[in-house]
């Protein structure tokens, strides 16, 4: 008889456990690496975005000292022998800003772009709940090599562990990152299309033109 209630009581639990509504996922910040297209030694300029979404740790909605002002965003890209040279830097609503730090280390296929800036004189303007992907804050310049196939994919990924948002003192209390689960990330890629290729120069365009006029002034002697 006890036997028989215990299995009951199991039974039970099991079915409450079963069907509790899921947990609702905590709100989330986004970075996002936008796409773009390009070929052969073209230069192809990609956007970095930040969506700033209310009742986050960090956003426009929070008290003074808990507004984005602070982030650090990795990009890895491959395959890195398709890129000739890239640059990360500010572009957007931190254009016009001062930052107190900034930096932008790199290595073989990956780049990063760290700013910092004082929320007193330098408040980054983001627009609360803007539509995806919200404001554009930086860019990559990648050079396309020499060498690039047409149809090849270049992925620009987003390093979960590097790339994170904080307030101006870099407070680990209200960091947004994946490992907080208050950050999401959206990566990136460029296409490589034919007829992309590098155009000529004026002074290249002048020597066609100037050779082709001599050899017709040739085949008229």
């Amino acid at each position: 008889m006890k036997k028989s209630l215990v299995t009951f009581l199991i039974a039970i639990l099991w079915m409450i456990l079963h069907s509790a509504p899921a947990t609702a996922q905590s709100p989330q910040d986004v970075v996002t690496v936008g796409t773009g297209t390009g070929g052969p030694l073209t230069v192809v300029d990609i956007p970095v975005f930040i969506l700033d979404r209310s009742t986050t740790s960090l956003g426009m909605d929070q008290p003074a000292g808990s507004r984005i002002q602070s982030y650090s965003i990795k990009v890895d890209y491959a395959p890195a022998s398709a890129v000739q040279s890239v640059t990360f830097t500010r572009a957007g609503i931190t254009t016009s800003l001062t930052p107190t730090f900034e930096s932008s280390p790199s290595g073989a296929g990956t780049i990063s772009l760290l700013d910092t800036f004082q929320e007193a004189t330098n408040p980054i303007p983001f627009a609360l709940n803007a539509p995806a992907p919200g404001n554009q804050v930086a860019h990559l310049t990648f050079t396309l090599s020499s060498s690039v196939t047409p149809g090849t994919t270049i992925t620009l990924t987003l390093d979960p562990v590097l790339t994170q948002l904080t307030d101006q003192a870099g407070s680990g209390a209200t960091k947004e990152s994946v490992t907080n689960g208050n950050l999401a990330l959206v990566s990136g890629a460029i296409s490589i299309t034919a007829g992309s290729g590098p155009t000529l120069s004026t002074w290249a365009l002048i020597l066609l033109a100037a050779s082709l006029t001599f050899v017709a002034v040739r085949m008229r002697l």
